[in-house]
């Protein structure tokens, strides 16, 4: 059984004197699925209703303008990373530090490493966690045969290299599909990551920052039906009918979580401080292959996700999470006393 984490707790003279910004594409939306955005619509008004509840000195803000000029914020809470243009997960930290507002999450630099797929992959190798071969076709680079990583199952992945909730995903089983996919994706002017298909499960290890430490959450995993069908954004995003089979549960192998939270600990180090993030691993419980897949810094906070689910099992609401963020980022930033 996993030990309860004590919740920090901001002081009522503290939320009202630290004016806070929260920033979301749906910040001001009034609840309910988007019919392009689906379920993140939902996500970011229960964030807001959440924030509202915790009684803090709120102004919401949908747009990347808002920090242009000084706005009159003494913090900046952002979740409009998904601006619909390559690198968008490091402006908003980027012109906080112009400003010289500080904000919760990691530091632009490494929210463009978390970001690109194929870069983080080699920190994980740098940490010693191992993780399957992969190249990365950039956009404009020659698309060579040559550099296609070994398959043994004859399968590979090909998606955008700075996706999010599988957006782009596909497979392919010879190079002319890879090639045809990552023309595909250099099309819509990403770069693709190409991978071979591992079959397993996804290991979801989430933390959070507490005493200046990357804490690590109760361990999950989706336990799913058929491991060989891949989930689509649409799917995730609850744009379409998901027909599959798959349950997010606590992961408490004996053998597997002790291994795996020590290779998530090594990849949380190489990236601290960033308050919140998730690391992902695919393992095999047949092989007992374990291999590093993604790590997402300032992932989603929706009590519906992992990172929600995970700090429940640690004894947080939904509140307490959002709380124990600010608390920490506001300490950390000289914002409030510790």
């Amino acid at each position: 059984m996993t030990e309860p984490l004590k919740p920090l707790r901001i002081s009522p003279e503290d939320k009202d004197r630290v004016r806070l910004l929260y920033m979301a594409k749906h910040a001001k939306w009034g609840g309910g699925m988007h019919p392009e955005d689906g379920n993140h619509a939902i996500y970011h008004h229960e964030v807001r209703q959440t924030l509202e509840g915790l009684g803090l000195n709120l102004t919401l803000g949908d747009k990347y303008e808002m920090l242009f000029n000084a706005p009159p914020v003494d913090f900046v809470f952002p979740l409009l990373n998904r601006g619909g243009f390559v690198n968008s997960e490091m402006l908003i930290p980027l012109l906080c530090n112009r400003l010289r507002i500080p904000y919760l999450g990691a530091m632009p630099f490494l929210r463009g490493l978390g970001d690109d797929k194929s870069v983080s992959k080699l920190v994980a190798r740098h940490a010693g966690v191992p993780t399957a071969d992969w190249f990365c076709y950039r956009r404009g680079a020659p698309v060579l045969e040559a550099d296609l990583p070994a398959s043994p199952a004859g399968r590979w992945v090909i998606k955008p290299n700075a996706s999010s909730a599988s957006w782009g995903i596909s497979d392919a089983f010879d190079f002319a599909g890879v090639a045809n996919a990552i023309a595909n994706i250099h099309g819509q002017g990403h770069d693709a990551i190409v991978e071979p298909y591992l079959d397993g499960y996804d290991i979801q290890c989430a933390f959070i920052t507490m005493d200046d430490a990357a804490v690590a959450l109760p361990m999950l995993w989706y336990e799913r039906e058929n491991t060989q069908r891949l989930w689509t954004y649409y799917e995730k995003r609850d744009l379409v009918q998901n027909t599959e089979k798959a349950a997010l549960k606590a992961f408490e192998h004996s053998d597997f979580a002790p291994q795996i939270t020590a290779m998530a600990k090594a990849v949380a180090r190489e990236f601290t401080p960033f308050d919140y993030g998730r690391i992902e691993f695919r393992l095999d419980l047949n092989s007992g292959d374990i291999n590093f897949i993604e790590i997402n810094l300032n992932c989603n906070l929706w009590s519906e996700k992992v990172m929600a689910k995970a700090a429940a099992r640690a004894g947080l609401s939904h509140a307490d999470l959002l709380e124990t963020l600010l608390a920490e980022s506001w300490r950390r930033n000289g914002l409030i006393s510790g």
